[in-house]
């Protein structure tokens, strides 16, 4: 390593080693070589790994949940788990949100002693969460093989992202923690009902994490009220029964305002074992 290069806190994706770091590009022992973009973010998704040509969501599904979020709307799903951040973790340390998006609960965690990271396959949603949130480091990585070296996070957030128990577990520090974000049974259900003829709740029984120890288990329900019929299409347009929705049900949700719809969370907290 010469004098001009420092160690990242990245592992290369291609031969898994080290990456450092020098006039914003990632270099490992092997010369594989990864740029910084000039919208402050790493792309360590190689091609030869993509199955398909753009992975992750599209510009316009980035576009909407951005426009949504921003409008405040899951703003308490946030509170509470900044909340519980700084009370099992402390503020310090290495933070990672796995499927981060456009960075909207990624930056919120950010304290003056902690280290934030975001990885996402969708490179749009990268793109505007590294140009947005400069504080934070953003990548765009599959979670099945993340750029990271072993147990390096001391905490990882997973808001309704695949759960890849052996891999986020493998980059987790020995009693480091794992919260989770999926789906609670009446998670918006009023919507839902508009799409659906017989709309079901949704499963809470199933159970991704097995070797990790559960901590914490709650619930996060609140009514939101949704200003307009642009929310409410911005709102379906991140829900995967969004491609259910017929044209005579998007045209009657783009003519509402102050439509009432329940946030229904489900929030687990796990922790690492101690070697």
């Amino acid at each position: 390593m010469s004098t001009t290069e420092k160690l990242a806190q990245y592992r290369c994706p291609i031969c898994q080693s080290d990456l450092a770091v020098a006039n914003s590009s990632y270099r490992c022992r092997q010369n594989h070589c990864f740029d910084m973009a000039k919208e402050h973010y790493v792309n360590l998704l190689p091609v030869q790994f993509k199955q398909s040509k753009n992975p992750g969501d599209n510009k316009a599904m980035v576009n909407a949940r951005r426009a949504f979020l921003e409008k405040g709307y899951y703003q308490p799903l946030v509170e509470c788990l900044v909340e519980k951040y700084l009370a099992f973790n402390g503020h310090n340390g290495q933070l990672l949100d796995a499927g981060c998006g456009e960075g909207y609960y990624t930056h919120q965690h950010k304290q003056d002693s902690n280290q934030v990271y975001g990885v996402d396959i969708a490179k749009e949603a990268i793109k505007k969460a590294g140009k947005k949130y400069r504080d934070c480091h953003f990548s765009v990585a599959t979670l099945s093989k993340l750029p990271f070296t072993d147990h390096f996070f001391n905490w990882i957030v997973s808001i309704y992202a695949p759960i890849l128990e052996q891999e986020f577990t493998r980059v987790l520090a020995p009693q480091g923690y794992l919260i989770t974000v999926t789906p609670g049974a009446n998670h918006l259900l009023e919507l839902k009902q508009k799409v659906y003829e017989q709309a079901l709740t949704h499963d809470e029984t199933r159970q991704p994490i097995s070797d990790l120890t559960s901590i914490e288990e709650w619930h996060l329900n609140y009514k939101m009220t949704l200003a307009t019929g642009e929310d409410c299409l911005n709102l379906l347009s991140m829900t995967p029964f969004a491609f259910k929705a017929s044209e005579r049900v998007k045209n009657w949700l783009a003519q509402q305002a102050n439509f009432e719809c329940q946030a229904d969370f489900l929030i687990k907290l796990y922790q690492k074992p101690s070697d």
